[in-house]
């Protein structure tokens, strides 16, 4: 923003297309864990396996990224990655959880399976979702998807890298530990910081 000037409605919209995060900034969010968002998405299809999908959470105070691929769109996969990699490392950092927020979809339950819900409610988490037919993505969540589509998943899968899921898997987690810890996220939140920087300069 020009000091003393406020941004023109074509800036902003430019500023969102390059950085859409910047979608979010009238969310107030002021600690790691206080807002995730989680969706999933298609990743691509393995030859002898089939469609492959990330399931994906972010925070929304420091960008830091989890992810699970899975075989489908699923309620199992949506817990699995809260289960297995969320919430081991927040607890880790002593740091609690505040709300998930998604979409309307089923995985994330829906009135035939309440296994989602379930979950979170165990774990102390709240649930908030979209308005219902309400198709806005959130900007956390367009980032990260945006970013691991176009420098990982449409380059492995235009090649034919793999074809376990395993090693799909590994090449995953390398650059998704990259991104977290040790990419600058420039733009709004973060400012230059990677998420492992935004999460340090949390006290709780």
């Amino acid at each position: 923003m020009r000091e003393g000037w406020p941004l023109t409605p074509q800036e902003i919209r430019k500023i969102e297309q390059y950085n859409p995060c910047f979608k979010e900034r009238q969310t107030m969010v002021v600690r790691p864990g206080e807002l995730l968002v989680q969706d999933f998405f298609y990743a691509g299809t393995l030859t002898n396996f089939g469609q492959i999908y990330l399931h994906a959470v972010v925070d929304m105070y420091s960008s830091f990224a989890f992810g699970l691929l899975y075989a489908g769109k699923t309620v199992e996969g949506a817990v699995a990655v809260l289960r297995n990699a969320v919430l081991p490392f927040y607890r880790a950092r002593k740091i609690s959880i505040g709300t998930v927020f998604t979409d309307n979809g089923q995985e994330f339950g829906s009135k035939e399976s309440r296994l989602y819900e379930s979950f979170l409610t165990a774990n102390k988490m709240e649930h908030r979702c979209t308005a219902v037919h309400n198709p806005k993505t959130n900007g956390f969540i367009e980032r990260f998807k945006r970013t691991v589509l176009n420098e990982l998943f449409g380059p492995m899968f235009s090649n034919n890298l793999h074809d376990m899921v395993e090693e799909l898997q590994a090449d995953f987690a390398a650059w998704l530990r990259h991104y977290n810890y040790e990419r600058p996220h420039v733009g709004f939140r973060n400012l230059g910081k990677c998420p492992i920087e935004m999460m340090g300069d949390f006290k709780p």
